[in-house]
C-alpha cells in the first residue's frame, strides 16, 4: 500500500507514516506479544483466549487499511498558482452528473492531475464562505492540459528554492532532474512540497522533498 498510493515524498506530504508505522508495530509485535502473554498449555480457555486476540488485530488492521485507504492521495489539481494535493476522504461530489467522465471515479493508483475551471470571483467568495475548497469538488475540474499556459507563466525560478531550503540538498536534487526548469508549489495537509516542471513543455519532471516556501 505504501509504494503503490504513498510514492514518496507523497508519505510525508499526507503524514500517513504514523499510521503505517502503528500498523507494523500491532502486527509484528502487539499481536504476538498478547498471544504469548495468554498461552497456557492445558488452559481452558486457551482457544477463546487466542480468538480474541486475533480478533482484536485483525479489526485493528482492518481500521488501520481503512483510515490509509482513505487518506491516500487521488488527485493532484492545478488551482491559480499552486497544485493542492486531494485525498480520498476530502472529495466532496453533490451531483455526479456535473462532473466529467474523466473525473467521475478516483485512481486505486497514483493520483492523477487535474485543473480547476476559471471561475468568476462572485463563485470563488461562495466557495471560501462554505469553508470548502475548490478543489474538493470534481466538478470544477478540467484536462490539465487546459493549465499548460497558466503553469507556464506562474512557475517558480528554480533560484527561489534555495531561500527555503539546504543549498547541498537544493543541488543534489536539481542534479538528479536536468530538465526541470521551473517549480511550482505542492500544497498538502502535511508537509509541502515541490512539484519540479518543464517549463517549455508545461509538464511535470517530478515530485521532490523541497519546501516551495516558508
Amino acid at each position: 500500500m505504501h509504494f503503490i498510493w504513498f510514492i514518496p515524498p507523497l508519505d510525508l506530504a499526507t503524514g500517513i507514516l504514523p499510521i503505517f508505522f502503528m500498523l507494523v508495530i500491532i502486527d509484528l509485535f502487539i499481536g504476538p506479544m498478547f498471544g504469548f502473554l495468554v498461552y497456557k498449555e492445558g488452559k481452558k480457555t486457551l482457544k477463546l483466549d487466542l480468538s480474541v486476540v486475533i480478533l482484536l488485530q485483525v479489526c485493528s488492521f482492518a481500521y488501520g487499511a481503512h483510515i490509509i485507504f482513505e487518506a491516500r492521495p487521488v488527485w493532484i489539481v492545478y488551482n491559480s498558482d499552486k497544485y493542492d494535493l486531494v485525498q480520498n476522504f476530502e472529495v466532496i461530489k453533490s451531483d455526479i452528473n456535473l462532473i466529467q467522465p474523466a473525473f467521475r471515479n478516483e485512481s486505486l493508483f497514483y493520483p492523477q492531475y487535474a485543473a480547476i475551471k476559471p471561475l468568476p470571483n462572485s463563485e470563488r467568495f461562495v466557495e471560501l464562505q462554505s469553508g470548502m475548497s475548490v478543489v474538493q469538488k470534481p466538478e470544477r475540474y478540467i484536462d490539465i492540459s487546459s493549465a499548460k499556459f497558466k503553469i507556464q507563466e506562474k512557475s517558480k525560478n528554480l533560484s527561489s528554492l534555495h531561500l527555503y531550503n539546504d543549498n547541498n540538498l537544493v543541488e543534489r536534487i536539481l542534479k538528479k532532474y536536468p530538465e526541470a526548469t521551473a517549480f511550482v508549489p505542492l500544497k498538502a495537509n502535511a508537509v509541502d512540497m515541490t512539484v519540479l516542471i518543464n517549463k517549455e513543455k508545461g509538464e511535470v519532471v517530478k515530485i521532490v522533498d523541497l519546501r516551495p516556501w516558508k
